[in-house]
Parts: C-alpha cells; structure tokens; sequence
C-alpha cells in the first residue's frame, strides 16, 4: 500500500511512493540508477520543458490500481504522471530499447558527425545515446540540411547544423530574461533556431543557453577550440555577485582558467543559473572563493585528468621503517668521519 496521499508506482520492479502529479521520469530520478530514462530536450529549472525529443519513451504495462489496463502506445515519461498502481517497463522492455534506437536514428538524420571539432564532445548526452542506442549506418539517403554558422552576440555562436530543436534556449529567454529575441522559425524539417531580424542576444542571462544546450548547437565563443574538456579540471568556486548565486564551475588548465559554467547536478542541469558577468569576464582565480574539486561522474572522460583533492598525495608515500634505518645509517656515518 502506498502512503498516504501518495502513489505508488513501479518502475522495471522497483516500487516507490510519489506525490501525486510527478511524472514518470521524475519518480525515476528519485529511484536513480540505470532505470532512468534519457532526456535531451526536458529541463526540471524550466517550466513548460519536455515532450520535444521523445528519448524519454517508456512502457506503461498497468495503468492503475482503478484501470489495470495497459497504455496502447509507448509514452514520453516526462509528460505523462503516475498513477496509483502504475507498473512502467523502461530498459526491461524490448519495445522500449528498439523505440529509442530509432529516435537516436531520427535525431542524427541531420546532426553532424563532427565530434572531433565540436567542443561538446565529452559532455554531449547526444554521444551518450548514440553509442548505447545508435545503429552502425544511417538508412536516410537524402542530402542533410546545413547552415551557416551564425554569431548571435559577441560570446555566443550558433551551429544550427547540429541543432535538435529541444527548445531549452528558447525557454532560458522566455523564463530567465527580461525579453526574447530569438525563437523557432519555419515548421517540419524546415524549423531552426533564429534571431529577430538585426537582433542578438545580449541580457544578462542569455549566456545560459550555452549550459542548456544538449548538444554543441550553442557554443561559447570565448572557449572555443581552446581545449577539449577532458584535458581540463573543474573546480567549484563561488564570489559575491549582485546579480546571480555567483556559484559556478571554473574549467583549468594549468593555472588558467579557460572557461566558466554553472554548476551541474546528476543530470546535467544547471542548478543556479548565472549572469554573464561571472561567465565571461571572471576569468582569473583572483575573483573566486576556491571550495573543491567538482565531482565528476566516474563514467565521464573527465575523470581522465580529474583529482579529488586539491593537494594531491606525494607519489613517494612515507615509509617510517625505512626513515628510521636512514637516520641510523646517517648517524654511524657521521661518527665515522
């Protein structure tokens, strides 16, 4: 039985109670684990996020206690709620693996295979699912779209080449600024991301739809080509800002500090939001309050260079026996002299 006033749903056998009104991918992430599904396109710090990409597709095997019936189709777990009873199949269920081999296949139909040259590569959830989902060869035979790359500010460019439509950036300036000057244009394969017309983006806060951005649709100008992110070690750090948190991840490289991000929970989403101030003009340890080494997922190619301590151990580790019979073989050659 559940608790009270709550549900209990079961996800590939695992049962948890959830308030009323959590989604299915929610209830996941409170299980954790592998049984969570994928999202590129639903951000929890955005309202209105979700149901763009269709990564997130799952099994409802019962609908509820009430209705047992199972749902016809697979759903996307970011939009549909739980229900009191529900069972949900996510990577137990052979439909559900096979579905999102082909929405990787669909979101690739015209992403570029530029990792090499793209500085997301390493924290590109798109890399993520194509090797766990993606097919060997794409079966689309027709020539790709491509754009021109295009700066919409002085610290932000946009390659719509690579672009997923998840809607995240257009969310971050409808939500997190105080107006929007970029959107969605066109419809179907014709849709991208655009500016209004002699427009770009330059509020306070529009340098988080870098951090938003799934893929390397939207870079920081300021970063790239200057290292790729696993040769690099994040730090968290913080400073008195009057216009954000001032909590952020500082990316080195030796002393330098090469770029600067809001800090990032499990799922990649930013936690405190922060001006472009601290993102693109801090660049020096001077202005930051050093806390700790940002904690980094053991499965990332950031763990290749990453430390835990900001003091590591000495490579030599102290050996007191040995260091006692030094100090005896020293004080016999010294009587000897």
């Amino acid at each position: 039985m559940a608790e009270e006033g709550k549900f209990k749903v079961t996800i590939d056998g695992i049962s948890i109670d959830v308030a009323p009104g959590t989604t299915i991918l929610n209830a996941a992430r409170q299980i954790g684990g592998d049984i969570v599904p994928p999202a590129m396109c639903y951000y929890s710090k955005l309202e209105g996020s979700g149901g763009k990409c269709r990564t997130c597709l799952v099994k409802v095997s019962k609908g509820s206690e009430k209705d047992p019936r199972p749902m016809p189709k697979l759903v996307a777990s970011c939009r549909t709620t739980v229900m009191d009873g529900m069972e949900v199949q996510n990577i137990t269920s052979p439909d559900v693996i096979e579905a999102r081999k082909g929405v990787v296949e669909m979101l690739l139909i015209n992403h570029p295979l530029d990792c090499p040259i793209c500085d997301q590569a390493g924290e590109c959830k798109l890399q993520d699912l194509g090797y766990e989902h993606g097919a060997e060869q794409t079966r689309y035979e027709f020539e790709r779209r491509t754009f021109e790359r295009i700066d919409i500010g002085d610290k932000i460019q946009l390659h719509m080449n690579r672009c997923i439509l998840c809607y995240r950036c257009v969310y971050v300036a409808n939500q997190l600024t105080g107006r929007r000057e970029h959107g969605v244009i066109y419809r179907g394969d014709h849709a991208e991301i655009s500016t209004f017309i002699e427009r770009a983006l330059d509020n306070e806060f529009i340098g988080n739809v870098i951090d938003v951005c799934p893929v390397g649709a939207l870079t920081d100008k300021t970063f790239r080509f200057k290292n790729r992110v696993w040769f690099t070690k994040p730090v968290d750090a913080h400073r008195d800002c009057p216009t954000c948190s001032g909590k952020v991840t500082l990316w080195y490289k030796g002393e330098e500090v090469l770029r600067v991000t809001g800090r990032k929970d499990e799922y990649n989403e930013v936690e405190d939001f922060i001006c472009n101030t601290c993102r693109f003009e801090k660049k020096h340890t001077a202005d930051w309050t050093l806390e700790q080494p940002t904690d980094v997922d053991k499965d990332s190619v950031i763990t290749a260079n990453h430390y835990t301590v900001f003091n590591p151990p000495p490579v030599i580790k102290k050996n007191p026996a040995l260091q006692a019979a030094n100090e005896e073989q020293l004080s016999r050659t010294e009587r000897l002299k």
